[in-house]
């Protein structure tokens, strides 16, 4: 559990709460016996010098009887049991005063008061209301106090843990997966968020359902056409004319193709059709895609390098790149340099106006629309994020170098 999470927080405070009820609870405890004992020490006081000053004859027992009201520690006559406590007893406190000597004694979980007084009369007082000091009532309280305390902290976290299963289904969808479930559990605040983001996650699922099959339809549409049309430019007299008829209609086809597999990169879903293929080979079909003219492309093979890929979609973001050279270079060539980590696109120009992130997004252009990038780097930067691939921008001697960065470890 991380220092930072709201679960941490608030169980730091149920702990730091449940310890200052424990040591608020000790200290009362101490507190409260300590009073109990002054209390006991106070009356028993009181009592045993009442006693000796009418055994001494300083009070009569009428004024000893008015003073001794409600202190109700009668004197044991049974010289038996006298004996017997004085020889069992424990002895908790002793005094010796100038009238007499006292003692507080403890026997069978009974207070008793001996007192001698300057006559030598041994005098033993009973203290029938005594009870030992017992702390159940402050030992309920804090308990009830620790179990209100307890149930607010699971009665938190119960409400609060759906937040972690929203957590998860947030993470689910952010790594581009639409199956989320609903982890709403009532009507609380958090409940509604779930139940908003549920929603909205079914939105976005339908809007996508929507488009794919609009762009389907929309192919599946133009496919009919430019098949009748090549048939029936095969059904023409073979000459230049009718070539270059057929040639319109095969790449009319091909972009279709090409439409498709960008689809499929610009939806954000995981490239599941991964295989190892030379990466010379990848850029001798992007150049085929791309229909450059000779010599415009020359490919510089240093390293042998074999990725793990999509082999339509990777062909389709290096055509895209091939295409932007050859379109803005100033002598309208493309160097591809393939390298043991990269392969770089080197061409011959002025460096970007902006940074690579500006041309990555969709209908980005400088303020010359010559210079403009359109949707090309936004298709290329989408297949390499699919797979895990990275686009990278350098100016250096005239040059502008375009360098897609592989990660070697998933190729092996």
């Amino acid at each position: 559990m991380k220092f930072s999470s709201i679960f941490y927080s608030i169980t730091f405070i149920f702990m730091l709460g449940s310890s200052g009820i424990f040591l608020a609870y000790l200290w009362l405890k101490e507190y409260d016996k300590q009073n109990y004992t002054r209390e006991l020490n106070t009356k028993y006081s009181v009592v045993s010098r009442l006693t000796l000053l009418k055994y001494s004859g300083i009070i009569s027992d009428n004024e000893y009887e008015a003073q001794i009201k409600g202190f109700e520690m009668p004197q044991i006559l049974d010289d038996t049991l006298i004996k017997k406590v004085i020889d069992n007893a424990q002895i908790i406190e002793e005094q010796e005063q100038e009238i007499g000597k006292s003692a507080i004694l403890t026997f069978n979980n009974n207070n008793y008061l001996r007192l001698i007084s300057n006559n030598d009369d041994i005098i033993v007082l009973y203290d029938d209301k005594f009870q030992a000091y017992r702390y159940d009532v402050i030992t309920l309280i804090f308990s009830l106090v620790f179990l209100v305390l307890l149930a607010v902290y699971i009665f938190i976290i119960r409400k609060l843990k759906p937040l972690r299963r929203l957590k998860r289904q947030i993470k689910k969808f952010a790594g581009g997966d639409l199956e989320i479930d609903n982890v709403a559990t009532g009507t609380d605040e958090i409940s509604q968020v779930a139940d908003a983001f549920y929603d909205a996650v079914r939105q976005i699922k339908l809007l996508n359902h929507n488009r794919a099959l609009f762009l389907r339809n929309i192919m599946h549409e133009l496919k009919t056409p430019i098949t009748k049309g090549r048939i029936t430019a095969e059904m023409l007299p073979q000459n230049k004319y009718q070539e270059r008829l057929i040639s319109v209609f095969v790449r009319l086809e091909s972009l279709i193709n090409e439409f498709a597999l960008i689809e499929r990169a610009s939806s954000k879903l995981q490239i599941v059709e991964k295989s190892r293929i030379p990466l010379k080979t990848t850029i001798t079909k992007a150049l085929d895609i791309a229909m450059a003219e000779s010599g415009a492309v020359e490919i510089k093979e240093n390293d042998d390098i074999i990725i793990k890929a999509d082999e339509k979609l990777i062909s389709v973001a290096f055509k895209n790149i091939i295409d932007n050279g050859i379109k803005y270079a100033s002598d309208h060539k493309v160097l591809v340099e393939i390298n043991s980590s990269d392969v770089c696109f080197i061409t011959s120009g002025e460096p970007l106006k902006n940074e690579l992130s500006y041309y990555t997004q969709p209908f980005t252009k400088d303020g010359n629309a010559k210079n403009s990038f359109g949707l090309g780097l936004y298709i290329v930067e989408n297949i390499l994020k699919a797979h895990n691939f990275m686009l990278e921008y350098e100016h250096e001697n005239g040059k502008n170098i375009f360098k897609v960065k592989f990660k070697l470890q998933e190729n092996k």
